[in-house]
């Protein structure tokens, strides 16, 4: 016999109420014209008397069926036997207690009608009523706990747990064969299979009371979402998992040489670089421990300070590994910030490829690799972390990419201005040039479809304005401190040779597989800037992706996207390569605008890096599917092949750490120091000599420093600048490091030397070993008028007599 309709009701400990819910039900379905019905209940395992009267029930009404648990199980294991033993064209489940009376069916049987395939109650909908309400602290916890249960699983449906549902029979019994939890996280794990699979799915307001003798908890929701976490790992793919691991060994891989020992390898080529990203690490996680202002220090530039909002000192990143900072030292969260972001960021690719671009796994493994592990990638990982820890913008991307579907505009704006808001804290030039990447291929993607952009642009805006509304009440304060608070600046000055070179896109890297450091050293600033180099083979390789798949949208727009990228990298003007003509550069049209003029031009040529990745894995997904004749997928993977290996990364450079004289190592600094003193190493630090900063974080942070390696302001026009405002004594002692002369100290020298001391508020001088450290003794004996003491590994000027 065909039947209509099946209700399958749960019950454990029952008895009170079990005998008037099903005659209510059979009644209602008798009086409603149901149609041909079945009623099952589902004990699971009681331990009073509610198998009892389901059996009589069941033995008065040959509709009613009794499916019995030798144990108590879960509710998830109770639905799971009643679903799958039902045969109606639709199934309803309700609770035993009918906290939404059995009448409210009607609501969802005309519901189902128009077309969804499943219609559930609600007790968030406008239109719902409330007859008894529970306690409000129960309340409260069950709308906070629902709250975060949809959040996480099923956004948009308010109410995931009220008891009383209609499906489509077949649909139903599918999905619930392919559950998997046995408690109350049942129903959030039905609507998400029925979400995934696009089943409309309708939330109708019903009539809903309290019931006494309820037996979900407040604890409940808590279990919900820990079901649902363990639900979520299992359906991790292994593929996925497997590329996960790959890309944290690749990252290991290139930090290995400091993970032998964090706190005593350097990586040379980022010269001061880690020096300064440790000492922003430890002073961060020192403001964190006296709840001090994060945004501003006096440790260095005595006594003007620092603005830390001015520099990217990664507070997104530096103050969630405070802890690992306090106990392990700002070596080793520095070491942990870079290697598991740049993996993070891979990851991040990763799923963004598959999600939007191509579902091949593989294909998109190799697309993201490229994309976080491409040459300029790896320049930056020499201590350069807001530039390789970048695992919000493909996230920022995709999310923007929901706004112009324009399904869950607020939702989705909302995110998209807390996704932004956190890039911020981890660091700003990479926001702004992946939001020039992002405008060259909205930019060209309009014009390929128009059709989209026409259909996108007005969520699009929608959804923008609300992240701004959301994101700038969170930024404001901390912005206005950059840019208006002490020691801010207007632009940083980068010289006449930051951009690339034409011909810097087709040589190699340093660190690459095929690197020349000869070659590397010519066409960029430094061995952190390396910001093209991808190489000519990757270079011919993309050419003839373009040429073959040129009839497809993304691959025009993507090429675009490289190309602008790359024309814009050339900065305001370059040089045509083997000629002595110079050609101006689009740069020119933003180099003076607000933002851009303190961006390295040089660095958009790293938007290249994602774009390239995913021409890279659509043409790898359509050689790894069966269409393609053998001979030609196995030169397709051939010139993959070819392409990228000379690219891979080598392990970076990392030497034996510069030890921390005994009288910083050992405390001696304490006796020569009043409170309010400062430590001046000899020379001054600035962004060439910046040992001293770890001599600062060895000691604990227990003394300042004049001078330092931070970005500040210089001059009237307050132009920003690497390291202190220039003095004359700080010139002076920089000059006689780096040329070995000994100048000849007059009086005027003395006075100035006198002056900038007290400025800085000195109260020893110290001289490490170093080369030149004989000429340099013999000028500052010169100023202060005495020699100086070895002690402990240093010679020491005790400005005050000492103790």
């Amino acid at each position: 016999m065909s039947i209509d309709l099946t209700v399958v009701v749960p019950a454990y400990d029952e008895e009170r109420r079990l005998g008037p819910t099903l005659d209510a039900i059979r009644e209602h379905l008798d009086a409603s014209e149901q149609g041909v019905w079945e009623l099952i209940v589902v004990d699971d395992g009681s331990t009073d008397r509610t198998a009892e009267i389901a059996a009589e029930a069941a033995a008065a009404d040959s509709r009613v069926q009794l499916i019995r648990g030798e144990r108590n199980r879960g509710k998830g294991h109770a639905l799971r036997q009643g679903v799958l033993a039902s045969r109606g064209r639709r199934v309803l489940i309700t609770d035993a207690d009918l906290a939404a009376p059995i009448e409210e069916l009607g609501h969802l049987d005309k519901a189902l009608a128009e077309g969804p395939t499943a219609a559930i109650g609600s007790r968030a909908r406008p239109g719902s009523t409330i007859g008894a309400h529970q306690h409000r602290l129960r309340e409260l916890l069950g709308r906070t706990g629902n709250f975060l249960i949809r959040s996480v699983a099923v956004p948009g449906i308010r109410d995931t747990q009220c008891g009383f549902k209609l499906f489509d029979g077949d649909r139903a019994r599918e999905a619930f064969a392919a559950s998997r939890l046995r408690g109350w996280g049942i129903d959030v794990e039905i609507l998400q299979y029925f979400r995934r699979a696009g089943w409309q799915v309708a939330e109708v307001p019903v009539r809903w009371s309290h019931q006494q003798g309820s037996k979900v908890r407040p604890l409940d929701y808590v279990r919900v979402l820990a079901e649902l976490t363990a639900l979520k790992a299992r359906a991790v793919r292994r593929a996925d998992i497997l590329v996960t691991l790959c890309f944290l060994a690749l990252s290991f891989a290139l930090y290995s040489g400091r993970w032998t020992s964090p706190g005593d390898r350097y990586l040379i080529d980022s010269m001061q670089d880690q020096n300064q990203w440790e000492w922003f690490f430890a002073v961060t996680a020192e403001n964190v421990r006296n709840f001090d202002n994060p945004l501003f220090t006096t440790l260095q530039n005595v006594p003007d300070g620092v603005n830390l909002m001015a520099n990217t000192v990664m507070l997104g990143l530096s103050v969630p590994l405070a802890p690992l900072t306090w106990l392990f030292g700002p070596a080793l969260a520095l070491n942990v910030a870079m290697t598991g972001g740049l993996a993070a960021t891979a990851v991040s690719w990763y799923r963004l490829i598959v999600r939007r671009l191509v579902p091949h796994r593989g294909a998109a493994a190799v697309g993201a690799g490229l994309a976080a592990f491409a040459p300029p990638m790896i320049s930056h990982a020499n201590a350069h972390p807001n530039f390789i820890v970048l695992f919000m913008i493909p996230l920022i991307i995709d999310r923007a990419l929901r706004l112009c579907e324009g399904t869950r505009v607020v939702r989705d704006g909302v995110v998209l201005g807390l996704f932004t808001t956190y890039q911020i804290f981890l660091g700003e030039e990479p926001l702004l040039l992946a939001a020039l990447g992002m405008l060259l291929f909205a930019a060209a993607y309009a014009l390929v479809r128009r059709d989209v952009a026409r259909a996108s642009w007005r969520p699009l805006a929608r959804g923008l304005g609300i992240a701004l509304a959301v994101a700038l009440p969170l930024v404001a304060f901390p912005l206005y401190w950059q840019f208006f608070g002490p020691q801010s600046y207007k632009s940083v000055l980068h010289g006449d040779h930051a951009n690339n070179s034409p011909l810097a896109f087709l040589a190699f890297a340093e660190r690459s597989l095929a690197g020349s450091k000869d070659t590397a050293d010519a066409l960029a600033i430094n061995p952190t800037e390396q910001n093209a180099f991808y190489g000519w083979p990757l270079a011919a390789l993309a050419f003839a992706i373009v040429v073959r798949f040129w009839e497809r949208p993304v691959v025009k727009t993507l090429t675009v996207t490289v190309l602008g990228a790359a024309l814009l990298s050339l900065g305001q003007k370059f040089r045509v390569p083997l000629t002595d003509i110079v050609l101006p550069g689009p740069w020119a049209l933003l180099s003076d605008r607000p933002l851009f003029e303190s961006v390295i031009e040089s660095r958009v040529g790293m938007v290249c890096a994602p774009a390239l990745g995913m021409l890279l894995a659509l043409a790898l997904a359509r050689l790894l599917t069966p269409r393609p004749a053998p001979a030609y997928r196995y030169a397709g993977l051939a010139a993959v092949a070819v392409a990228l290996l000379p690219i891979v990364p080598v392990p970076l450079k990392a030497v034996d750490r510069v030890e921390v004289p005994p009288f910083i190592a050992q405390g001696t600094w304490r006796h020569y120091l009043d409170e309010d003193e400062t430590l001046v190493p000899i020379p001054v630090p600035d962004a060439a000599h910046a040992e001293a900063l770890h001599w600062q974080t060895s000691a604990g942070l227990g003394f300042r420093l004049p001078g330092g390696y931070f970005n500040g302001p210089w001059g009237p026009d307050r132009v920003g600048i690497y390291g202190p405002s220039p003095r004359n004594t700080s010139n002076l002692l920089r000059e006689v490091s780096e040329t070995g002369r000994i100048p000849r100290v007059t009086p005027a020298w003395r006075a100035a030397a006198r002056e900038d001391l007290r400025f800085w508020k000195a109260g020893v001088l110290v001289l490490p070993p170093q080369p030149n450290d004989g000429q340099l003794r013999t000028t500052v004996e010169a100023l202060v008028g005495r020699p100086g003491q070895w002690v402990n590994g240093v010679w020491v000027w005790d400005l005050h007599g000492g103790s």
